[in-house]
């Protein structure tokens, strides 16, 4: 996954002002306790950090990619 496409995830399920809100503010400890932004600017797969935002944010596992887009194994 691109960074571009964390990003677009993130404004589809969390609004385009308050993803960049959750990204900055939001510490996750799956990422080390760390935010979404700090584990991107790390170099961490924008993958993992999705995922891990998705868990702490309790997304369902029906909307993790994207709209209209069907669970991927």
């Amino acid at each position: 996954m691109r960074v571009s496409a964390f990003w677009d995830l993130m404004s589809h399920e969390f609004g385009s002002a308050y993803c960049r809100v959750l990204a900055r503010d939001l510490v996750v400890s799956e990422l080390g306790d760390r935010t979404a932004r700090q584990a991107l600017e790390a170099g961490e797969d924008p993958k993992t950090v999705w995922f891990a935002v998705c868990r702490a944010q309790e997304v369902p596992e029906s909307r993790w990619w994207g709209p209209d887009q069907p669970p991927r194994n």
